[in-house]
């Protein structure tokens, strides 16, 4: 006889957003590309404008949504 198993399923829940901002900059001291991560909006900004020393230099500020899931399996 056969053995009948319940199918698996499995269901992601997202318990929580929230956002962080990462600074793209080009770093006038050694000539690369960098990237910080802040955790609020103002803290962001202020980094992307102590970046911007001169006119070779330039700072790109974007929100990333982080999104953490409790994932049920049965």
């Amino acid at each position: 006889m056969a053995q009948k198993t319940a199918p698996a399923s499995t269901q992601q829940h997202v318990i929580e957003e929230t956002h962080e901002y990462h600074v793209s900059y080009m770093d006038s001291q050694t000539g690369r590309t960098m990237v910080e991560e802040f955790a609020d909006l103002p803290a962001a900004e202020r980094f992307a404008n102590l970046q911007l020393r001169d006119d070779d230099c330039w700072a790109i500020v974007e929100e990333v949504e982080i999104r953490n899931h409790l994932r049920l399996v049965a």
